[in-house]
């Protein structure tokens, strides 16, 4: 397969950028500019099944010319206007300003059987959004970030992929010197709720105008559904609206996919959000080990802001900063009781509804629960408590428990797996015995066949393995080293997070002693 033709990069952020600031509003949307070269890139790892997404070869990385000076930053093929983009944002729930892509490179966008697709290096040197920063990413955080984009999706979760990941000697300072990489991410779009405040809080004449050609180009471009609407440019409350209600209901899911799998971001600012509602920029995130709900993964997150407990209640204040961003595009927004105060209001009510569906939807499920019984949201509720007054590990119990024999007693050998994870037995047996009465209305105990039945479902959607901190470390520090093979092979386990792989079985277990003292913070 030849090169993407001339032509296959549509550029289109980079095109309403240059009409917008051509046009009497004078409002880019970025700046356009060549990534800072690297020397001696070479390849870390790469993803076929990114690849795949784009229609690509799995051996582009080896056959098409120039791919690894491309994919670092120092190069670029024919058609690509490479550009870093503007926005604003909330940091930790406190307005910031400006902020805008500080050390990525947005390449362009092509069409691929799974739709366009934007292509964007993260570490390819500063911008002038870059502020105090180099703009580089250094080998540590880029394979975390390589590693988890690709395993969250393996795990169905929404999100960036991660394309490939090129490492260079060049040093980069942090806490200590380090190594400098890039990764390359994709997306149906990188545009975050932040580019939506940029517009509206900037005060800039023409920014109002800009923000309504913004939320056309994300109607129009990835949310056909709404495209029937009146645009935003002409009449623009119904579009807007519209694309909050979009936003508050993705995000609603995406919290619920988060929670259900223990997985805590970490860095839930504004300009980290996704109007797509996708999983973005991997920074200090964790999976849960033994289940704490106020477990912070961000050492810099001094105040527990995005503790796994409140990411469903900081996901709701980020579409509520959205609200007051997309508000300036409703003319009535501010009048109390007026018919587009209530609108908005709506579309912020439907997150609270959408979530808590959800989120009981998928305790339901991890718990092979079938269909929906009143008594399930306090067995649901107590099991969390009982999990968490133990600290029992999050993804190792929920596995677990797909193997639970509810035919048999549960003080049988067959259940020690599970039960023998709580010290205090006389709170397990008492929610056990619920449990068990549970599953007798669903025939769980009538026969191999239906316990067979409910553990595949349970297995479904309760991995065997996450990428918990431990063993990204392990990567990084053999990455470190000049060995990319631990990254490579974690890379492949990680693919299969629902299937049982023997021969990886340590990547399964309880994680050693040494892995409380892992720290992760914004440098990461």
């Amino acid at each position: 397969m030849s090169l993407p033709p001339l032509d296959a990069w549509l550029n289109r952020y980079a095109v309403l950028s240059q009409r917008l600031s051509d046009s009497d509003l004078r409002v880019p949307l970025g700046t356009e500019q060549q990534g800072q070269p690297l020397p001696d890139p070479q390849w870390v790892d790469t993803s076929d099944s990114a690849a795949r997404e784009l229609g690509w070869p799995e051996d582009w990385w080896q056959t098409w010319p120039q791919a690894l000076e491309v994919f670092t930053g120092n190069a670029v093929w024919s058609g690509m206007r490479p550009m870093s983009t503007v926005y604003s944002g909330h940091q930790f729930g406190v307005w910031a300003g400006q902020l805008g892509d500080g050390r990525a490179l947005l390449l362009g966008e092509i069409d691929t059987p799974a739709g366009p697709r934007e292509l964007q290096l993260k570490g390819a040197g500063m911008t002038p959004y870059s502020r105090r920063g180099d703009g580089r990413a250094v080998l540590r955080s880029s394979i975390r970030e390589f590693l988890c984009s690709e395993a969250m999706h393996a795990l169905g979760i929404p999100t960036s992929r991660a394309l490939c990941l090129t490492a260079s000697p060049h040093p980069v300072y942090r806490e200590t010197p380090e190594t400098a990489a890039v990764v390359t991410r994709v997306a149906p779009s990188f545009i975050r709720f932040g580019h939506f405040e940029h517009f509206a809080h900037s005060g800039q004449p023409g920014h109002v105008q800009a923000l309504a050609e913004l939320v056309d180009f994300v109607i129009d471009h990835h949310l056909p559904d709404l495209a029937h609407l009146p645009r935003a440019s002409e009449q623009p409350a119904e579009r807007a609206v519209a694309l909050l209600r979009h936003a508050a209901l993705t995000t609603a899911d995406l919290m619920a996919q988060w929670q259900a799998v223990g997985f805590c971001h970490g860095v839930m600012n504004t300009d980290n959000m996704s109007i797509l509602g996708l999983t973005i920029d991997y920074g200090p995130y964790g999976f849960l080990d033994g289940f704490d709900p106020d477990h912070i993964c961000n050492h810099s997150d001094h105040s527990g802001r995005y503790r796994w407990r409140q990411q469903p209640d900081v996901g709701f204040w980020n579409v509520g900063a959205l609200a007051q961003a997309l508000a300036a595009l409703v003319p009535d927004a501010a009048e109390q009781g007026s018919d587009g105060q209530e609108r908005i209001l709506d579309a912020l009510k439907a997150y609270e509804a959408r979530y808590a569906e959800q989120m009981t939807a998928r305790w339901r499920a991890k718990l092979g629960l079938l269909g929906a019984q009143s008594q399930d949201i306090s067995l649901i509720q107590d099991w969390l408590s009982l999990m968490a007054r133990q600290r029992v590990d999050f993804s190792i119990t929920f596995r677990r428990l797909g193997a639970w024999r509810a035919d048999l007693p549960i003080d049988a050998p067959e259940n020690a797996p599970v039960r023998d994870l709580f010290l205090d037995r006389a709170a397990f047996d008492a929610w056990a015995g619920r449990y068990n009465e549970r599953l007798a209305t669903d025939g769980a105990q009538a026969s191999p066949e239906i316990r067979a039945a409910r553990r595949a479902r349970m297995d479904a959607v309760n991995p065997w393995v996450v990428l918990r901190n431990h063993l990204a470390e392990g990567a990084i520090q053999a990455a470190q080293a000049g060995d990319f093979s631990e990254v490579r092979r974690l890379h492949r386990v990680l693919l299969n997070p629902f299937t049982e792989q023997p021969e990886h079985h340590r990547d399964a277990d309880f994680p050693p002693e040494w892995a409380n003292a892992i720290e992760v913070s914004c440098s990461s």
